[in-house]
């Protein structure tokens, strides 16, 4: 074995591997991605679920547009107060938080609102609801085939009497339950709000009658009794501005269909 051309084989194939990691190192730092700091720093303070609660596409999403100031501080529904407050101190500012939780439209249980058949199906909400619009005889409401129940992740909807229903105190308001109700029955409201119409009907008063014991049928005798003008009737609904509503109760007290708990 000639040991020059060992010799030669070695040194062509260190000094090759001495040049590409040259070509390595100055590629990696001219070719590399900044780290934002204060990205980390926020996305480390958030809970990491990637719900989607917040309208992006996971927490990384959030965390950057937080830091490029796009998306306020307290915009992680999951996280609520305590996340806002770390946000609040990465970013050196003051931040408010509303606690929120989630609300279904409908009080039409098995009681209350009748079927127009008999359902056979896989017991999915949207399946059902490729049907003729769901076997409700009122096609806005709840169906209770439990779409929103399996996409709560903490456990805060329950099916009772053939309607969903939401643990006020399980709630972290993530909204994946929004998502997954195809009658759009479901809402992010403040968690101290008292009084909310449970109902989505948008029927006049004498059909939602036909079909529904507890509907709402567009009086404007909970409008007239509100002395805050927090509640509008828009499409035979009674809807109330949480904003403006004071929680004084007159509008719950004149609804003539105890629609308004």
């Amino acid at each position: 074995m000639n040991i020059t051309g060992i010799l030669i084989a070695c040194l062509v194939v260190g000094g090759a591997g001495i040049v590409i990691g040259v070509l390595l190192g100055i590629a990696g730092k001219k070719f590399a991605v900044e780290v934002d700091e204060k990205a980390v720093a926020i996305r480390e303070a958030l809970p990491g679920s990637n719900c989607g609660g917040c309208g992006y596409a996971g927490c990384d999403a959030l965390a950057q547009a937080i830091a490029d100031g796009t998306a306020p501080a307290n915009s992680c529904p999951v996280g609520g107060a305590a996340v806002a407050a770390k946000m609040a101190e990465i970013l050196g500012v003051e931040v408010e938080t509303v606690r929120k939780t989630a609300f279904i439209k409908c009080a039409g249980d098995c009681e209350k609102a009748g079927n127009k058949y008999e359902y056979t199906g896989n017991m999915s909400c949207k399946e059902a609801s490729y049907v003729s619009g769901g076997p409700k005889q009122c096609q806005y409401g709840c169906m209770g085939y439990g779409d929103c129940l399996r996409a709560c992740e903490y456990g805060a909807i329950s099916i009772e009497n053939g309607i969903a229903v939401v643990d006020r105190e399980k709630c972290v308001a993530c909204g994946k339950c929004v998502k997954a109700c195809p009658k759009g029955l479901i809402e992010l409201i403040p968690y101290d709000s008292k009084y909310h119409v449970r109902c989505n009907s948008k029927d006049k008063g004498v059909e939602v009658n036909k079909v529904c014991k507890t509907g709402c049928i567009g009086c404007f005798l909970c409008v007239k009794a509100c002395p805050k003008e927090a509640v509008k009737v828009n499409d035979f609904l009674a809807k109330i501005d949480y904003d403006v509503c004071v929680n004084c109760g007159l509008c719950a007290s004149k609804c003539p269909k105890k629609i308004i708990q």
